[in-house]
């Protein structure tokens, strides 16, 4: 059986939910608007769902021009504004890695802090904004936004069938947060993986993705569900005290990705 791409998700903001698309373009971030946007706390730190699981519940929307739209079940629907490139930059974290970025406006602010139950802001990163890929596993100039650390994650489909096999209550790709889901290949086989190239476009298969209680949120419920799968994942793909599942992925080509595409390993 051939491998092919099956799905391409992009989380337009980090944390928030995601949207799965027919078809997408890489840019030099990753997929393109994919982690542009975060939320952060006043000072300026990242927020997620690892301590506000509530976030999962706001649904983001990209129409045609670019333009963002969030949807929450209670407050409704929010138009959020351009970022406005000559407003003065604060300086935001994320993990370890300080990022100047564009505060979106104070009406994003009030949205989302009445959404998530806590002070916030929405800030955008920049075209020009410059957040390196740890040197550890990229090239100088490889660059990312708001994600994790990577430009790219990648699941396998027959990895997450070997894992539902394994759970009383299977659980869906949207609790891994994928931008990339594969079909075709053998359970973990991506563990061995190097070079890619989907649709043409090459990747290097940098780092496994370790994986944290995000895992355990409900994407339809915005709350914890129990220990699982990160539970079962540990007994068989625990490393080093960190549990992955997934490969991290740079992307060395720009252009369109489409369901359907081929995989190739190099």
């Amino acid at each position: 059986m051939s491998l092919v791409l099956s799905q391409i998700y992009l989380y337009p903001v980090k944390s928030l939910g995601g949207i799965q698309v027919q078809a997408w373009e890489l840019d030099a971030f990753g997929l393109r608007l994919d982690r542009r946007w975060m939320v952060v706390t006043p000072e300026g730190r990242f927020m997620t769902q690892r301590e506000f699981p509530q976030m999962a519940k706001i649904q983001p929307r990209i129409d045609a021009c670019g333009s963002l739209r969030l949807r929450h079940p209670e407050l409704g629907e929010l138009e959020v504004p351009a970022a406005d490139p000559t407003r003065p930059r604060q300086l935001v974290t994320v993990w370890q890695d300080a990022v100047a970025a564009i505060p979106v406006g104070a009406e994003a602010d009030a949205w989302l802090s009445r959404a998530i139950g806590a002070p916030c802001r929405l800030v955008w990163f920049p075209d020009d904004g410059e957040r390196q890929v740890d040197t550890r596993y990229a090239r100088a100039g490889e660059r990312t936004a708001f994600t994790d650390g990577f430009p790219l994650l990648l699941l396998s489909q027959s990895s997450l069938d070997d894992l539902n096999r394994r759970l009383a209550r299977p659980v869906t790709v949207r609790c891994f947060r994928p931008n990339l889901v594969v079909e075709g290949a053998l359970p973990y086989a991506e563990d061995g993986w190097r070079e890619i190239a989907i649709g043409g476009k090459r990747m290097r298969v940098v780092k496994p993705c370790s994986r944290c209680a995000i895992t355990t949120v409900d994407p339809e419920t915005g709350k914890f569900s129990g220990k699982e799968p990160l539970a079962t994942l540990a007994t068989y793909r625990k490393r080093d005290q960190k549990i992955y599942f997934g490969q991290n992925l740079i992307h060395q080509d720009q252009g369109a990705l489409r369901v359907g595409d081929r995989v190739e390993v190099r």
